[in-house]
């Protein structure tokens, strides 16, 4: 059995209402995209009106609103790689 090493929630309400915890920093967001770094990995979160409503980054909290249309996790430790982008990465 893995070992857990952080803790990492994702609620979410009609893809429309997220309520995440374990988020460590936000590395970028406009409406379509916000990339989250979590305590479990770099979290994409790709949609249409994406907002952040809330965000306490010492709580480790973040609520988001908008249509969600993708989740993509990646595994923290391949992040910011040669100083190549998360973006860049997972386009090739």
């Amino acid at each position: 059995m893995e070992e857990r090493k952080g803790h990492h929630t994702f609620y979410m309400s009609d893809r429309k209402e997220a309520n995440l915890s374990g988020v460590q920093d936000v590395k970028s967001f406009d409406e379509q995209e916000i990339i989250l770094e979590t305590e479990l990995g770099v979290l994409l979160i790709r949609g249409n009106g994406l907002h952040i409503g809330r965000l306490t980054l010492e709580k480790g909290e973040i609520e988001i609103s908008g249509r969600v249309d993708s989740l993509i996790y990646t595994e923290k430790k391949g992040y910011g790689k040669n100083g190549e982008s998360f973006l860049a990465r997972l386009l090739r």
